[in-house]
């Protein structure tokens, strides 16, 4: 994995144009999250498709998504490249969430407001 705009891309034989979306991307998660890690994969459904995969240690991976869904939309419609962002956590962070106890209790549903007929 590597950090920061020094990935290997061109190890994937990527156009500029790819390699210059994939940079921006990460650039962009790393402003707000700059211990973010990178990698780049081949996508797997797609084969011209690119995933820049990004493992961050955050509780919602959406978050990181967040940041940049509307230049990756503009990457994928406007300027015709099959980049998408995956974000991850760390396997660290997913054992620990794993192996901690979680609550027994259980939202309480109030019937009468989901269903009047029922009161």
């Amino acid at each position: 994995m590597s950090k920061g705009c020094e990935p290997p891309e061109h190890l994937l034989g990527l156009d500029p144009r790819m390699e210059q979306a994939l940079a921006e991307l990460k650039d962009m998660v790393l402003r707000r999250y700059p211990a973010a890690t990178f990698e780049v994969a081949p996508g797997q459904d797609e084969a011209e498709a690119v995933h820049l995969i990004a493992t961050v240690d955050v509780e919602d991976p959406d978050e990181v998504l967040d940041v940049v869904i509307d230049r990756v939309l503009e990457l994928q419609i406007e300027e015709g490249l099959p980049v998408h962002l995956i974000p991850t956590r760390p396997l660290e962070r997913e054992v620990q969430e794993l192996r901690s106890p979680r609550s027994p209790n259980r939202p309480r549903i109030d019937w009468g407001a989901v269903n009047p007929a029922a009161r």
